[in-house]
């Protein structure tokens, strides 16, 4: 007897009639929906509204002209900074001051600020909307829908104020006892809206400093109870990484990307998640990092290096008394980042001017993530390997660390392994 073969036509249907059933995504996943899941998104990403008090004294008249008027979105949109001349405004009011007392950070006075949409996967965005590649987890929260996932039912975002940084023991940060207050209960509200089903966390960028610093903060039975898997995707390591000391030098690029860097560099230099992503003695040794005619300067000389930059001696102080600490999360983690892609390590700046771009020298990374700095953090998370809690480490060869959640190759490796936590 002959046996005929199908036609693609009629493949093409079957194909799809199977993934109907079994709600494969794009990428042509087959996964049963179980698990919610929580995506915490990198650093540009979180929104933040601003509400101006009448104690709020402006630099300029047009900076005060939203006093009194409501909250108004202060970083969504870059474009709109731009077009309206608002930047000198942007960058003193995303500034903050840090109170010795307190040994806390704070806005300035008059000026109130909130992450808006916490709860929802769509509640952080892309601030450049003239780009068209879908930044912020986009991809990934496209998949997640085309599987099934609804936001608000089984599908959640947690955004936090990028400004601040998770606390290291010792080190307040009223900011973020909230935000894991609130972090917390949307995990235990997400597990009771799912039949008591523990959550999966998706993490990229910064976002992965912030909810491993979330973790380590809850009781060991609380995580076991109500988190399936950690999945970070080119998180930032505590080892730091040289672009956060490039942009303290000479100003961020990425903030307002049509912007000089150099005018937003004072409002960069007053964020504590900058402080907290330098790079560290533990993966960097004695090797200069910042090379001058006159001086080079490693990650153990920054009672140095930042009163050159032009820091304050408070800051410098409370720089030079961190304790970096790493704890693995001792719950389920797998970690993926980008390799093979040339990732600055080195920055010359011959004549000692902070005011021009440097040169570079560069190493191995994902282009923004130093692998040394990577390999250290994954030799720390490891060790809950010794009391039998699973932790794997997945190198994904030339994936950048904004496109390893766009890329096609590198996007699939991180849906692979989302879903292998829903089994």
């Amino acid at each position: 007897m002959a046996i005929v073969s199908p036609s693609a036509d009629l493949v093409a249907l079957l194909t799809f009639l199977i993934c109907l059933i079994h709600r494969c995504g794009a990428g042509g996943y087959d996964a049963e929906l179980y698990h919610p899941v929580i995506l915490i998104p990198g650093f540009t990403c979180p929104n933040l509204e601003a509400w101006l008090a009448n104690t709020y004294a402006p630099s300029l008249p047009r900076c005060g002209e939203l006093k009194g008027k409501g909250w108004f979105p202060l970083w969504k949109n870059t474009t709109d900074l731009v077009r309206q001349d608002y930047v000198p405004c942007f960058e003193e009011q995303m500034r903050l001051v840090y109170d010795p007392v307190l040994n806390d950070y704070r806005n300035l006075p008059g000026v109130e600020t909130r992450v808006p949409d916490f709860g929802s996967a769509h509640g952080f965005t892309s601030k450049n909307d003239s780009s068209r590649i879908p930044t912020c987890l986009a991809r990934v929260r496209e998949e997640l829908e085309l599987l099934g996932y609804r936001d608000g039912d089984t599908l959640f975002g947690a955004p936090y104020d990028p400004r601040h940084a998770p606390p290291l023991p010792g080190q307040p940060s009223q900011v973020y006892s909230d935000y894991f207050a609130h972090v917390k209960d949307l995990v235990e509200r997400a597990s009771e809206k799912n039949q008591n089903k523990p959550v999966i966390l998706v993490a990229h960028s910064f976002g992965g400093k912030v909810i491993l610093g979330f973790v380590n903060s809850t009781p060991m039975a609380w995580r076991k109870k109500f988190i399936k898997h950690l999945v970070l995707v080119s998180p930032t390591p505590p080892e730091g990484f040289l672009g956060v000391l490039t942009s303290l030098a000479s100003g961020p690029s990425f903030i307002v990307p049509s912007v000089p860097p150099l005018l937003l560099r004072q409002m960069w230099r007053t964020f504590a998640s900058t402080l907290l992503s330098l790079p560290s003695p533990m993966a960097f040794g004695h090797r200069p990092i910042v090379i001058t005619n006159h001086k080079n300067y490693s990650a153990y000389d920054y009672k140095d290096l930042l009163p050159a930059l032009g820091l304050n001696s408070e800051v410098v102080k409370r720089v030079l008394s961190m304790k970096l600490r790493i704890d693995p999360p001792m719950v389920p983690t797998t970690y993926l980042n980008g390799v093979g892609v040339k990732t600055p390590e080195q920055v010359v700046y011959r004549d000692g001017n902070f005011n021009v771009a440097p040169e570079k020298v560069y190493g191995d990374g994902d282009g923004t993530m130093n692998l040394f700095s990577v390999l250290a953090f994954v030799k720390e998370l490891s060790r809950q390997q010794q009391a039998n809690i699973p932790f794997k480490f997945v190198e994904i060869a030339n994936a950048t660390h904004s496109d390893i959640v766009v890329q096609e190759h590198s996007l699939k490796k991180v849906m692979d392994v989302i879903l292998e936590a829903n089994r």
